[in-house]
């Protein structure tokens, strides 16, 4: 059964708000520009990209676009794909968040959680530990009833992360974008409330902050939230 419209507050949706989540290991951020040089290099590797769309690599100026998409909806719709740092290098892993998956039509409205990183990040529980952040950022702050997660047919990797997040085979169908089979995980709000994940103590701490003139987020503070959720120091 398909979600019906998102609803997201309308404090998320305020131009310059942003959001920041800091993991035992990561930061989740927005983009900035000296990450497409990092995520260039990530999207040219042939083993990444092997399961997105037809498995064609990117250059620097679709990498550059992607970007730029990225905090476009971020700046629009409150929410977006965040860029994922490593805590004790500052090195850029890849990136993980939420989009709207316009490319498969038949699961409109929905969202989207994804997430993408270097070879070299692989097999360290860096995805699960960002995913898991974007996903509680998704059904807990931004208040989506239903999250969606979408892999090709044969990326067993990225089903296990899509099974540590709780979320269950909804379908499978073909991306009519190249021709491949998919498979479309979900998870809902109330699978997640009754997993009991929205009382598990996360060990996350949650940032705001703001352009100059724009006014303060004004999310709630869940039951069971560790960490806070407060206003960075401005410079």
């Amino acid at each position: 059964m398909l979600a019906g419209p998102l609803r997201v507050p309308p404090a998320l949706c305020q131009h310059g708000s942003v959001i920041s989540i800091d993991t035992p290991r990561l930061v989740l951020r927005r983009w900035r520009d000296d990450d497409i040089a990092p995520m260039t290099a990530i999207n040219a590797d042939p083993q990444v990209m092997r399961w997105i769309g037809d498995g064609s690599t990117r250059d620097e100026q679709r990498t550059r676009a992607g970007i730029t998409a990225c905090e476009h909806e971020w700046d629009t719709k409150g929410f977006g794909l965040f860029a994922v740092e490593v805590r004790a290098t500052s090195g850029l892993a890849g990136f993980t968040g939420l989009s709207v998956p316009d490319f498969l039509p038949e699961v409109m409205p929905a969202v989207e959680i994804g997430w993408r990183l270097g070879r070299q990040f692989w097999g360290q529980g860096i995805a699960t530990e960002a995913a898991r952040a974007a996903l509680r950022f998704g059904l807990v702050h931004c208040e989506l009833e239903r999250i969606v997660s979408i892999a090709q047919v044969g990326n067993s990797a990225s089903e296990r992360i899509m099974a540590k997040l709780g979320m269950r085979l909804e379908r499978e169908t073909v991306d009519p974008t190249c021709g491949r089979l998919v498979r479309v995980h979900e998870i809902t709000r109330a699978d997640y409330v009754s997993a009991g994940q929205l009382a598990s103590p996360v060990p996350e701490r949650w940032q705001a902050w703001r352009s100059p003139g724009s006014a303060w987020p004004t999310w709630p503070q869940p039951a069971g939230l560790a960490g806070s959720l407060r206003p960075a120091p401005t410079s």
